[in-house]
C-alpha cells in the first residue's frame, strides 16, 4: 500500500551566470591594461609570439600579444557540482494482538502467583512469559482488551467482565502501548465501570495511550515513532444491548455511526501519515468473514484507512486486501482470534499477532510517500492443563506435542494448528515457525 503526499519542490539557483560574467570583466579589464601599457612604454618590448603562432600587427606598428593562458577559465579550478540530495527513509514495524480475554482462572491463578511469592495484588506474568520475547521485534505493539481494567472494582468473569489493573500493567511491561477499548465488554459495569477503567488508564504511563472511548469526534490519539505519525481509531458493532450509561465522560462509536465515522478518518488522514482502524466486528466463532464485514471494510479503506484489524469472533479469519477508491492497497485482517482466554473450543485457543512495517520515503523537497507491507501472522496457542490450571500463553514454535498431550482439551496440537491456520490464512502471510 502506497500513499503519497504532495508538496511544492523548491529549486536552488546556479552560481554559474555570476561565475562567467566576472571572469569576463577580469579577462577585459588585463586585456585593457595591458594594451595601454604596450602603447605608451616604447621601453617596454612587446613579447615575442610563439613559433606556432602568426605574428599580430596593426596599421600603428604596435605588437598585441595573445591573452596569457593562465587568465583563461580553467575547468578544473570551476567549483564542481553539490551532490545530489539522498530521500530520507524511516521505518516503524509494528504488531497487534487479538482479544485479551480474562476469565475468573486467570485472575485466580495470578492471585495465588502473586500469593504464594509474597506479594499483594495479581502476578500475571506466568501467563504471558513464553510469547514476552516476540514483541521485543516491533517498535509498536497494540491489543483489543477486551474487558474493564480497574484498582477499584472487585473482579469478575463471563457474563460482565472486570479485570485487575495488574493485568494492563504486566502488559505494559511486556512492550504494549496501545490499548483498543471499543468491544461488547466495555459497558459490562455500567457507568461505575466506565468511569472506574477510564481513571484506571489515566493512571498508566504517559506513552501508554488507549483508543475507543471518545469525549467528541476528535479526540482520537495520534503518536509519533520513528518521524512517521500514527492516528488511532476503534469501534464496535455492539455492546451486548447495553446503552451507554448516563452522564458518561466518554463512550463507544458504533459501525452504524457510519457518517461520524467516515469523519473521524478524514480528520485522522488530515492529522497523520497513518490511519489505524480497529473493530470489532462479525460472528463469534466462526472462521468465515459475513459479507456485512467485507463492505465495511470497503468503506473504511475508501474512507482513508490505511489497515484494518478485526476482533471479536474469538478464532482466527483470513486476511486480505482492499483496493480503495483512491487507488491504496489496505491490508484487512478479519479477525486475530484469541489472544489469552479460557474458552473451551479447540479453535478458541488459537490465535495471530499481526505484523506490518510502515516505511515513509521524504524526497529532498518534501514530497513523502508512505508504504505498509511485509505483513506477517505469527501464531499464539493458549494452553491450560485439566481444571484450567496452569494456563499460560505459547508461540506455536515453542507449543510441542508433549505439551498438547498435556492440554486440558485434547485435540489442541501443532499438527492441528498448522493445518486449520493454513486453511485460513494466506501462505505469504503466515508464520508458522514450527520446530524441527
Amino acid at each position: 500500500m502506497k500513499r503519497k503526499a504532495n508538496h511544492y519542490r523548491k529549486r536552488r539557483g546556479s552560481g554559474w551566470a555570476v561565475l562567467a560574467c566576472s571572469l569576463l570583466c577580469a579577462v577585459a579589464v588585463c586585456a585593457g591594461v595591458y594594451f595601454w601599457l604596450g602603447g605608451s612604454l616604447e621601453t617596454v618590448p612587446a613579447a615575442a609570439p610563439p613559433a606556432s603562432a602568426p605574428a599580430s600587427s596593426s596599421q600603428t606598428g604596435q605588437t598585441v600579444s595573445s591573452l596569457p593562458p593562465e587568465s583563461a577559465p580553467d575547468a578544473a579550478s570551476l567549483p564542481s557540482s553539490e551532490p545530489e540530495p539522498e530521500p530520507e527513509i524511516t521505518t516503524v514495524r509494528v504488531s497487534a494482538s487479538g482479544d485479551n480475554l480474562i476469565h475468573d482462572g486467570l485472575y485466580l491463578q495470578a492471585k495465588k502467583r502473586a500469593a504464594a511469592a509474597g506479594k499483594e495484588g495479581y502476578d500475571f506474568a506466568a501467563l504471558y512469559e513464553h510469547a514476552a520475547s516476540l514483541y521485543q521485534n516491533f517498535d509498536l505493539n497494540l491489543i483489543n482488551v477486551e474487558t474493564l481494567m480497574s484498582d477499584e472494582l472487585t473482579p469478575s468473569a463471563y457474563p460482565r467482565f472486570c479485570t485487575p489493573g495488574d493485568c494492563a500493567r504486566e502488559l505494559y511491561r511486556i512492550g504494549f502501548r496501545g490499548f483498543f477499548l471499543s468491544n461488547n465488554h466495555i459497558y459490562d459495569k455500567d457507568g461505575e465501570g466506565l468511569a472506574s477503567t477510564l481513571r484506571f488508564w489515566d493512571s498508566m504511563p504517559e506513552d501508554a495511550f488507549t483508543s475507543g472511548l471518545y469525549a467528541d469526534e476528535q479526540d482520537f490519539p495520534v503518536c509519533e515513532y520513528n518521524g512517521i505519525s500514527f492516528a488511532f481509531l476503534a469501534y464496535t458493532e455492539m455492546t451486548n444491548g447495553l446503552s451507554t450509561p448516563a452522564g458518561a465522560e466518554k463512550s463507544v462509536i458504533y459501525t452504524s455511526e457510519e457518517d461520524v465515522i467516515r469523519r473521524q478518518i478524514e480528520q485522522a488522514r488530515e492529522k497523520a501519515d497513518v490511519v489505524v482502524v480497529s473493530i470489532h466486528w462479525g460472528v463469534e466463532n466462526t472462521h468465515e468473514v459475513t459479507d456485512r464485514q467485507r463492505a465495511f471494510a470497503q468503506k473504511l479503506a475508501d474512507w482513508g484507512a490505511d489497515i484494518v484489524i478485526g476482533t471479536h469472533p474469538h478464532v482466527v479469519q483470513p486476511i486480505e486486501t482492499v483496493t480503495s477508491s483512491d487507488g491504496r492497497e489496505v491490508p484487512v485482517a478479519y479477525s486475530l482470534g484469541n489472544f489469552v482466554s479460557a474458552q473451551d473450543r479447540v479453535d478458541n485457543m488459537v490465535g495471530i499477532v499481526l505484523g506490518f512495517e510502515v516505511t515513509k520515503t521524504t524526497q529532498p523537497g518534501g514530497e513523502s510517500e508512505i508504504a505498509i507491507d511485509n505483513i506477517s501472522a505469527t501464531p499464539v496457542v493458549m494452553f491450560y492443563e485439566r481444571y484450567y490450571a496452569n494456563m499460560r500463553l505459547y508461540l506455536l514454535r515453542d507449543y510441542t506435542d508433549e505439551l498438547a498431550a498435556s492440554h486440558g482439551l485434547s485435540g489442541v496440537t501443532p499438527a492441528y494448528v498448522r493445518s486449520m491456520l493454513e486453511e485460513i490464512v494466506a501462505p505469504e502471510y503466515l508464520r508458522l515457525e514450527l520446530r524441527a
